[in-house]
């Protein structure tokens, strides 16, 4: 779709054609309320219209840095269409819990979108989001890394959802960051953003790129040039005349959880670069109980590279410990009823099923 509006705006908060504007709405949850710190850029010239958020989750700082730094680079005068960053997308969970869960409710608002207007505070903020933001864009961008206590390594995500010209558009998409794996969701259901987004027809993607919540300049500085690599392929920006990188496209083969509550040992690495693979029935590590030292093995259900994994010491039944993913070749891949997924939604977004 091509943008050519004179007035972007969201809620009290306007930017003319040309023009950039900052500032908060004010969104209503119900029982409280949530300031929603916005960037609108809308551009000089005819163009899609894309959302990209940050702060879905608490302890995920390095997206929060990268959106408002690219923010600052784009200028109205070299946008075809309009921008929307929203660099802190859930309050609650980004200044009081600085967790996957928000403390207002417990709910992690990556399971429940596109939410519910008439449910609790963290569903209510997520139909806000999608009402004032994600249902107008035509490009929906979820940056995301590894929480406080997650190694991952860097990937892109998205859902197929069975339009040929949207999962074409869509993976296009998600090869143009510069990232080089490429995680594909077999179906567009559950509760993660840019699930619920492709579900109505948005070209959507999860970006994953860093560990451990970790606030890093040289990280958020490579993650603003992804993203503008990606601007460029969707033609917000001027192309630079720079080939796509290769990438290498993977889909989930197990989901590994906590069955006891303790202390956790993986044998895994915790260098992202080299969390390594594992085969089924691999030794990930062993959960201690403090009090008397019993020990519960935890095996690898299945084979594959582990993706993302628990770097914190203490877990308890359903804590997410690891989540593994196998080569992709749509010529010879299983059907998606017949691969297992990460567990449910308890640890990184791509767990409901992935991505």
């Amino acid at each position: 779709m091509t943008m050519n509006v004179a007035t972007l705006s969201v809620g009290s908060l306007e930017a003319q054609q040309g023009t950039k504007a900052r500032g908060t709405v004010r969104a209503d949850l119900g029982t409280l309320t949530a300031d929603i710190p916005l960037i609108l850029v809308n551009g000089s010239r005819p163009g899609p219209r894309v959302v990209i958020t940050a702060g879905v989750h608490g302890g995920e700082f390095t997206p929060i840095d990268a959106v408002v730094r690219l923010a600052d680079r784009l200028e109205p005068g070299e946008v075809h269409g309009q921008v929307i960053i929203c660099p802190v997308a859930n309050p609650n969970a980004v200044y009081q819990g600085r967790l996957n869960v928000s403390p207002v409710d417990g709910v992690n608002i990556n399971r429940v979108f596109p939410g519910d207007p008439d449910g609790g505070p963290t569903e209510r903020m997520a139909a806000w989001l999608f009402a004032n933001l994600v249902d107008g864009a035509d490009v929906y961008i979820d940056l995301h890394c590894g929480g406080i206590d997650q190694v991952l390594r860097d990937f892109v995500g998205y859902r197929l959802t069975g339009d040929p010209g949207l999962d074409k558009a869509t993976a296009e998409l998600a090869g143009s960051f510069g990232i080089e794996d490429v995680l594909i969701g077999l179906t567009a259901e559950g509760g993660n953003s840019h699930a619920a987004a492709a579900r109505r027809g948005i070209s959507a993607v999860l970006v994953e790129v860093g560990s451990l919540g970790q606030r890093d300049e040289a990280t958020a500085l490579r993650r603003v040039d992804g993203l503008l690599t990606a601007l460029r392929h969707l033609g917000v920006l001027d192309q630079d005349g720079s080939a796509p990188a290769p990438i290498r496209q993977w889909v989930w083969s197990a989901g590994v959880t906590a069955e006891a509550t303790g202390l956790w040992y993986p044998e895994f690495s915790f260098d992202a670069d080299i969390i390594g693979e594992v085969a089924e029935g691999d030794l990930l590590g062993r959960i201690v109980d403090p009090a008397d030292g019993t020990e519960h093995t935890v095996h690898a259900p299945a084979g594959g590279r582990i993706f993302y994994g628990m770097h914190g010491l203490t877990v308890r039944p359903g804590t997410e410990l690891a989540a593994l993913a196998i080569p992709w070749d749509p010529d010879t891949a299983a059907r998606p009823d017949t691969l297992p997924v990460p567990g449910m939604g308890r640890g990184s977004d791509e767990a409901d099923p992935r991505p």
